[in-house]
């Protein structure tokens, strides 16, 4: 709102163009809440594995909100000024200050995110980077990403504002706006780009891959894996269906014994599994 004041007081396409990557951000947030909600809700038989699933679907959602309300207006205002300019502005304080506020809350908001992935990182004895990029959870990941998206946006309207007011020049506001709808684009790109990778049935990531398969070659009853399939139930839960060629001599109790153990010792390698399928194959 203080962005949309700004904009009508000072008639700065960066300020507008600010405003709606705001009301993008906001309007995300809202999404993201409402998808833990129904990504909680427990299986039943219409959806036997849960709904862990829409928070990826909500993510994409807000993916292509991100651009139709954000990027599409910055762009399409900022080329409207620049062809059309409607006149010198004369107020430059108020736009810095309600910046200088935006700086000070997305600042705020982008430390904890920060704090937060690294803390998660290290639990999962990942680089923060190689969380960021790995993780299945959207929530954290997008905040920091959006975040860090804000934090660039202020700086360009800044630095348009600053210049126009510096040189009188028209040109920099509307072009920091433009500006502003790219990155807008960059991250609508990302972020769908994100949801549709773990829409689509994404697989463990490689290290859980690999513990998963060391522990079932652990066991002495285990002669061979055959195939290991992993698949992405939810931000916090994989199905893990492993076909294995079981030692010769085995007797139904101890087949059976043997893939309770599995079941167990495969939840904790990788504690996200929630799922397992063990298709005991005999040898070709």
């Amino acid at each position: 709102m203080a962005k949309i004041v700004a904009g009508v007081i000072s008639g700065s396409a960066a300020m507008y163009a600010e405003a709606a990557h705001s009301l993008a951000d906001t309007t995300n947030q809202s999404f993201l809440l409402y998808s833990i909600g129904l990504s909680e809700r427990p299986p039943d038989d219409a959806h036997p594995f849960g709904s862990g699933r829409e928070r990826f679907l909500w993510t994409f959602v807000a993916a292509v909100g991100t651009f139709l309300a954000g990027a599409v207006f910055a762009i399409g205002w900022g080329v409207y000024e620049l062809l059309d300019p409607p006149g010198a502005e004369t107020e430059f304080v108020i736009p810095f200050a309600v910046l200088g506020l935006s700086l000070l809350t997305e600042g705020f908001s982008w430390l904890r995110a920060l704090r937060q992935t690294r803390a998660e990182a290290r639990g999962e004895r990942l680089g923060h980077l190689d969380y960021v990029r790995l993780s299945r959870d959207p929530n954290v990941k997008m905040v920091l990403f959006e975040d860090s998206a804000a934090l660039i946006g202020i700086a360009l309207a800044a630095f348009g504002i600053g210049l126009q007011a510096i040189t009188g020049t028209e040109f920099w506001d509307p072009a920091a706006s433009v500006a502003i709808g790219v990155l807008l684009i960059v991250v609508a790109f990302w972020m769908a780009r994100d949801a549709r990778y773990m829409l689509v049935g994404a697989a463990a990531r490689p290290d859980e891959r690999r513990a998963l398969e060391a522990a079932l070659n652990d066991f002495p009853e285990v002669q061979e894996v055959r195939e290991l399939l992993t698949l992405t139930l939810g931000p916090n839960a994989l199905l893990v269906g492993a076909r294995i060629d079981l030692a010769d001599g085995l007797d139904a109790n101890r087949v059976e014994c043997v893939s309770d153990e599995i079941d167990a010792r495969l939840r904790e390698v990788v504690p996200d599994v929630a799922e397992v399928f063990i298709d005991a194959t005999p040898p070709v």
